[in-house]
């Protein structure tokens, strides 16, 4: 698949082959499904937590004698069954994640890469290269018309570059070790650089 290579300017750039092994693969919504919740499942906190029983702040005593009350017995006002009392099986501090094949995230990465290329959303850019300025970035953004964007570079990201899209509401900058399926598929465009084109490639193939 031959794909346009243009500047942050608007001007053309030549052009770059993208892969079938890689951008040219028929999406599939399970892989993709199975992969965002791996990756949700991992960044969940799992801080939820209630008192159980012994932690309660109540005390000890008996609250009325065991006969003759003509209810029932009861020794401790911290049961479940009381207001205020401990919680029974309540949620715990644990961790949500779940494993995951390395193959199934790598062609969850590659389908994702497919489906923005086969919807038309993929942009490649010579460089991700800035003044450092937000103004002039957001300018550049705004005449390119990407609203909710995640640009994807090389190796490494410009560090100008990542300063001035810090403040630009809808745009995102991952080196190409952190591209990932959720990242790409919540954004409308996706942006690869010529460097971020060669690292996916020689990364999936």
């Amino acid at each position: 698949m031959k794909i346009d290579v243009i500047k942050l300017d608007g001007k053309k750039a030549g052009s770059v082959e993208l892969v079938d092994d890689v951008f040219g693969l028929e999406p599939r919504a399970d892989i993709l499904q199975r992969v965002v919740r791996w990756q949700r499942n991992g960044s969940q906190a799992g801080t939820h937590k209630v008192k159980t029983r012994r932690e309660v702040s109540y005390s000890t005593k008996k609250i009325y004698r065991q006969k003759g009350t003509g209810g029932a017995r009861h020794g401790s006002r911290r049961a479940p069954i009381f207001r205020k009392g401990g919680i029974y099986k309540g949620p715990t501090p644990r961790s949500h994640a779940f494993d995951l094949p390395k193959k199934v995230r790598r062609l969850g990465l590659k389908l994702a890469l497919s489906a923005k290329a086969k919807s038309g959303s993929i942009v490649v850019i010579d460089q991700a290269q800035s003044s450092g300025k937000t103004t002039d970035l957001a300018k550049q953004v705004k005449n390119l018309g990407w609203k909710r964007a995640l640009v994807i570079d090389g190796s490494s990201v410009n560090d100008t570059f990542a300063k001035a899209v810090q403040n630009i509401e809808g745009l995102d900058v991952l080196p190409s070790i952190g591209a990932n399926v959720y990242d790409i598929l919540k954004r409308e465009t996706l942006v690869i650089t010529k460097a971020g084109i060669e690292a996916l490639e020689a990364r999936l193939r």
